[in-house]
């Protein structure tokens, strides 16, 4: 039961209504009988430093930062963990008496799944579709771990400058772009909305650069599979959906806010449950 003892944690996004972390998380909260409620808010672009404040002010335990806030809600916390200021996007914010922490669990996050996957990025040629929050934690978690990065964005500003920040490289979303991104390359990770539910009918590359060998990430979880990755797997690809990223970022998320390792097998089968 709610009371004032209990500990508040916000979902800050735009839209949320599609997230599973609040089964997720309110899960691992009761399957340890902790005192903590998990609860999301749709805030758009103009009410995101009202929001950060209400963080601060109402004295929620901290919060996860979704699209298409994780770069935008740096400026207004205290601190920002080196890793993710280096990344340049947060998505939790721990509340310590009034001081907020932004860090980034989205980059081990994503580098636990694709290895849990069976693929090492080290030595491996990567192509990262996006160049938005997500973007960045996968672009940075694949060039620490030895992988070779092309970036390619609608917007071509934007993967020219993650690409300068973080060592990559990046080519125009286009045909060409595209061939001579993909050439060589055995790692695909779609971090765009493309596909993701009510718009299920898109996807961010056409079937005819999917080959057979080749690794495709889809950090979309709603739904389950995506048309990216069933064209994938027709192609004879290895594929993998967004759940297990969702997970692992959650978990480290858990764990910084109550301090007690996470129940994963848990979170796991309320994020199945929810995505039902």
């Amino acid at each position: 039961m709610i009371n004032t003892d209990t500990k508040m944690v916000a979902l800050i996004g735009n839209p949320v209504a599609h997230s599973v972390s609040p089964a997720m998380q309110n899960a691992s909260f009761q399957a340890l009988d902790l005192d903590f409620v998990y609860l999301s808010f749709q805030v758009p672009p103009a009410a995101l430093a009202e929001a950060v404040n209400v963080i601060r002010g109402l004295g929620f335990r901290g919060a996860n930062i979704t699209i298409p806030h994780k770069t935008a809600v740096m400026p207004f916390l205290d601190e920002i963990d080196p890793a993710a200021k280096r990344i340049g996007a947060v998505n939790t914010v721990v509340n310590t008496q009034g001081k907020l922490t932004g860090y980034n669990t989205d980059a081990p996050g994503f580098l636990a799944a694709l290895r849990q996957g069976g693929f090492e990025p080290k030595g491996q040629k990567a192509v990262v579709l996006g160049a938005g929050g997500a973007a960045r934690a996968v672009v940075f978690a694949l060039r620490d771990a030895g992988a070779t990065v092309t970036i390619l964005n609608r917007t071509h500003e934007s993967a020219v400058n993650l690409a300068r920040e973080s060592g990559a490289l990046s080519f125009e979303l286009s045909e060409s772009g595209l061939k001579s991104a993909m050439k060589g390359s055995s790692l695909v990770v779609n971090t765009t909305s493309l596909g993701m539910t009510p718009d299920v009918g898109s996807t961010p590359l056409l079937a005819s650069f999917l080959k057979q060998g080749l690794f495709v990430f889809d950090t979309v979880y709603r739904p389950r599979q995506t048309r990216l990755l069933q064209e994938a797997e027709a192609a004879g690809c290895k594929i993998m959906g967004g759940l297990e990223m969702l997970l692992e970022q959650g978990a480290l998320a858990f764990e910084l806010w109550t301090g007690q390792p996470a129940p994963r097998d848990v979170m796991r089968q309320a994020a199945a449950e929810a995505l039902r």
